[in-house]
């Protein structure tokens, strides 16, 4: 196992980081464009079944694969993954609010109300996540492990 190898897991993690604020920046830009309602609520639905699907899976996978993993390898952190996975919750309620935003027809700045209140806690999320696995993540030396299976779609 390379030295290259082994650092990699943390940046997948990053990079799924990464690609996940690219798209909510996206979604701010669809509403922030100034179009017509109706194609912002499309833009937006099309935001919906690619980002929040993407997160979703994230999430997912990170509940199913990569935490067990962190735990076994490192049970001090069983509280930093409580946290983490309550994060998850909390991103899914916040989601959830978006989408009964864009089946009500609501106004643009109750829209980025909504992706502001999602892109705080993903944000934040993101930050203490990377902070506290990068450096479990870099140490894994295991040449098997998916990546997909560890972060999600994707990845």
């Amino acid at each position: 196992m390379t030295e290259q190898r082994i650092r990699a897991w943390g940046g997948e993690l990053r990079a799924v980081h990464h690609r996940l604020r690219q798209a909510l920046e996206l979604a701010r830009e669809s509403v922030e464009s100034g179009a017509r309602a109706e194609a912002v609520s499309r833009d937006l639905r099309l935001f919906c079944l690619g980002f929040c699907t993407a997160l979703a899976g994230h999430h997912t996978s990170e509940d199913a694969s990569l935490f067990p993993l962190v735990v076994e390898r490192r049970p001090d952190l069983a509280p930093v993954v409580a946290k983490l996975k309550q994060d998850h919750s909390m991103i899914e309620y916040l989601i959830g609010g978006l989408e009964r935003a864009l089946d009500a027809g609501e106004s643009d700045e109750e829209k980025l109300r909504h992706l502001d209140g999602i892109g705080a806690v993903m944000e934040s999320h993101f930050r203490y996540e990377e902070s506290q696995l990068v450096g479990v993540l870099d140490a894994l030396d295991d040449e098997d492990l998916d990546r997909t299976a560890l972060f999600g779609p994707i990845a």
